[in-house]
């Protein structure tokens, strides 16, 4: 089998509840989506789809994606689809770095070989450990008043999982946490996430302040060693997010002891061969695991879940349907959520069924 054509896709998706905050006053109000579909020979179509969150957030950004793909696309002509390793060393022989720019391409390619086998995607990652993966819901960056009512409404939604937004002022800050904690039941899972927002000085104030309250700490500082020192005087759990850039940091991370916890962006590693790489061996390090990634609609949830329910079940901390926080559909089906647990679509490769015509002309077409 070989590949005969790919085609590339821009898709903006607007959120459905507006702007999404962060600390230091970053926003965004949409994620902005390369969506790419790979053909055989035997004509068996694979979709994959990256999309960052502003350019802001992640080493990568909307634009790059749209350029980087047709310099990378002709390369792939002609070669196995199924031949994944083969595939991810290829693109980073041909175009070094920029591991966002080939996620979606590697995601195409792991979706065709599961659909021309005639099996799940989740059964290619290693098989499915459980039906669902537990949902966390995400309390964005306000006022107090305005976190507070949105930690209950989700609660009172079903959800048990929160991710509440912090690195801006301390202050304020563990008010907010304060107040989040005190408007919903005992027991529902808090992870105050502040997106590497702060200097250790900073998370060691927020820390010491909200000692009272049962949390984990997600991403408080930007590099690994500043996180180590904050780490040093936590009595709480740590997660890791934009530190695991790599297999190399995902064990440098474990030599220092610097998290309990990880959360993989399938984009940021460059696809889901490296994301299964990093996953599995961080699950037998010992490691706590989140798959997810920097946004998307239903494929690259699609995605995210047959990683997730790939995970064995002990060592998942959580999942996120990105699809239902935006305003447009590209497949006529999604993984299903039910209440707060989240499924992958029934059928082989990522089980959705994407239409063409949702998405618009190519913005870039390439075959034999």
């Amino acid at each position: 089998m070989q590949i005969e054509t790919i085609k590339a896709y821009h898709v903006v998706q607007p959120f459905v509840d507006g702007p999404y905050r962060m600390s230091k006053g970053r926003v965004a109000d949409c994620f902005d989506a390369v969506i790419v579909s790979i053909t055989s020979d035997s004509g068996v179509t694979g979709w994959g789809e990256m999309a960052p969150l502003g350019n802001f957030y992640s080493a990568a950004f909307p634009a790059g994606t749209r350029a980087g793909v047709p310099e990378i696309a002709p390369h792939l002509i002609g070669q196995d689809p199924c031949g994944l390793a083969s595939i991810g060393r290829l693109m980073d022989t041909v175009f070094k770095g920029h591991p966002y720019i080939k996620s979606a391409l590697d995601m195409a390619c792991w979706d065709l070989a599961a659909r021309a086998a005639g099996v799940p995607l989740v059964t290619l990652l290693g098989g499915r450990e459980s039906d669902t993966a537990e949902l966390y819901k995400v309390v964005t960056h306000g006022t107090i008043d305005q976190m507070a009512a949105l930690a209950k409404r989700i609660v009172e939604d079903g959800f048990r999982r929160l991710q509440v937004k912090v690195g801006g002022n301390v202050h304020d800050d563990v008010e907010r946490v304060m107040a989040v904690a005190a408007s919903v039941p005992k027991g529902t899972v808090i992870f105050c996430d502040a997106n590497a927002g702060w200097t250790p000085y900073q998370a060691r104030q927020f820390t010491d302040a909200t000692r009272a309250i049962d949390y984990t700490f997600e991403q408080p500082c930007t590099t690994i060693d500043e996180n180590m020192s904050v780490r040093r005087m936590l009595d709480k759990p740590m997660v890791l997010d934009e530190s695991v850039t790599s297999l190399e940091a995902m064990l440098e991370i474990h030599r220092l002891g610097a998290a309990d916890g990880l959360t993989l962006k399938i984009s940021r590693l460059g696809g889901v061969t490296k994301t299964r790489l990093i996953r599995d061996v961080a699950v037998d390090l010992g490691f706590m695991i989140t798959v997810e990634d920097t946004g998307g609609a239903e494929i690259d949830t699609s995605a995210m879940a047959h990683l997730s329910l790939s995970t064995p079940e002990e060592r998942r901390l959580h999942a996120i349907a990105f699809h239902e926080w935006v305003t447009v559909r590209t497949a006529s089906n999604a993984p299903p959520v039910t209440g707060s647990r989240m499924g992958i679509p029934a059928g082989p490769g990522l089980g959705i069924d994407v239409v063409p015509d949702l998405l618009g002309k190519p913005f870039f077409e390439v075959g034999r």
